[in-house]
């Protein structure tokens, strides 16, 4: 069992699927005939946590048969991933869900119909330009990490051919705004606050500077902050995608399914021809969209507005999850444990972390609408944190940690003070 045989045509559809694999319901070749011709989205960063997201949820969107267009790759960083973990297997790619009873769900991921190397020397970028200038072109989006979004004064320095990944998105967007300043959307999915503000910063630093040299006329600095041109929504993305897990490795093997190789980059990316995630995902997007959009919400993502996105945000950053994981894992490590799903096997810090999401985190909480503060923080305690293809340590979450009380735990702090001295605040003060 390869993927190369779903390429080929070659494989026995019943095999597959009495051993669990789910295969793709649509037309790849028609998908992928119609995305070439017409695209809708360009993803930048073709790593572990895209393909096993964004790449899947628009996999679902496409099983439903009520959208037609698949997604194009552009890597900026590393490569190598596009020579190895895309080109072999014509982009397919195998998503293992890892659930917290100790199985695996699978499922073969065919949404994305091109993957390119986002660098002028090689032909792919030619190939880009002609993407940016195409009028169907919706949406722009990067799993790049936040020092992704980094601007350095010898790149911009570069002119028009820089060599970090907010200018070569620059770049693209100049030739979008030669080809009739035509509208798009450039949407962070990275995990970090206020992600579209960010990647605004990376791009307007770059156009800002190439006005000032006079290499680009002053329309191009309007056409990027025109909002009915050019937009930068905010989202928030949650799912845990570790590297290629032993363990998956040996149940596939088992399965007879023989692409397990580990693939180690130059750049030391870790990754295979399947990846590994837990099960639970959330994807929240502010939905400002100036040329239309794919309906990830087909495949789960919730569109709703830039200040529910933040609540969601606070929601998770504050209460319902990051200070559970902080709290444990100092006690984890006093305790000697190495493993997150471990220590929730102990009765004592698994009461622990409850009383502090269910007791003390909640009042402060602001439901944010789209997702029940409650069941969030029962996906964690029962599914998340004691799911063993977890492999995540004490010791890294613990890391730094004074230097993240102020964010994890400064409402809960701040509530315990107003309930602790009520006359010292006649008026209950914003949380």
């Amino acid at each position: 069992m390869k993927l190369c045989d779903i390429i080929s045509g070659k494989y026995d559809a019943g095999e597959w699927e009495a051993k669990g694999y789910e295969l793709p319901k649509f037309d790849r070749a028609a998908v992928a005939k119609k995305t070439h011709d017409a695209p809708t989205w360009v993803h930048f960063g073709g790593g572990n946590i895209f393909r096993a997201f964004p790449a899947a949820i628009l996999n679902e969107a496409l099983n439903t048969g009520k959208y037609d267009r698949g997604v194009i790759v552009a890597e900026t960083f590393d490569y190598e991933v596009i020579d190895k973990a895309y080109a072999p297997y014509d982009n397919l790619s195998l998503l293992v869900s890892l659930q917290s009873t100790g199985t695996i769900e699978k499922k073969v991921i065919a949404s994305v119909t091109e993957a390119l190397k986002a660098d002028y020397q090689f032909a792919d970028w030619q190939r880009l330009v002609e993407i940016f200038r195409n009028p169907s072109l919706q949406m722009i989006s990067f799993t790049i990490t936040e020092k992704g979004y980094s601007v350095a004064p010898a790149d911009l320095e570069r002119g028009l051919t820089p060599v970090l990944a907010m200018g070569k998105v620059c770049a693209l967007l100049w030739e979008r705004y030669q080809a009739g300043a035509l509208p798009l959307t450039v949407q962070s999915m990275d995990n970090c606050s206020h992600n579209g503000d960010k990647v605004k910063a990376g791009v307007l630093a770059y156009a800002e500077r190439w006005v000032n040299d006079g290499l680009v006329p002053e329309g191009f600095l309007q056409y990027l902050t025109d909002e009915t041109k050019v937009t930068f929504p905010w989202s928030m993305i949650d799912k845990i995608t570790p590297r290629p897990h032993e363990k998956v490795k040996e149940l596939l093997a088992a399965d007879g399914f023989e692409d397990n190789d580990y693939i180690e980059t130059a750049k030391h990316t870790f990754t295979a021809p399947f990846v590994n995630a837990e099960e639970v995902q959330y994807l929240v997007i502010e939905d400002h969209y100036t040329n239309g959009r794919p309906p990830l919400d087909l495949g789960g993502a919730l569109y709703t507005t830039r200040d529910t996105v933040d609540k969601v945000e606070t929601m998770k950053v504050t209460t319902c999850l990051n200070p559970l994981h902080t709290a444990m894992s100092i006690y984890g490590c006093l305790l000697g444990y190495t493993l997150i799903s471990a220590e929730m096997a102990d009765a004592d810090l698994r009461s622990f972390i409850q009383k502090i999401g269910y007791m003390e985190a909640m009042p402060v909480v602001t439901d944010p609408g789209v997702l029940n503060p409650y069941e969030f923080i029962g996906a964690v305690i029962n599914r998340r944190l004691p799911n063993p293809f977890m492999p995540d340590a004490p010791q890294r979450i613990a890391m730094d940690t004074s230097q993240k009380l102020p964010i994890r735990f400064g409402e809960t702090i701040k509530r315990a003070i107003w309930c602790s001295s009520p006359s010292r605040w006649p008026v209950m003060p914003a949380i």
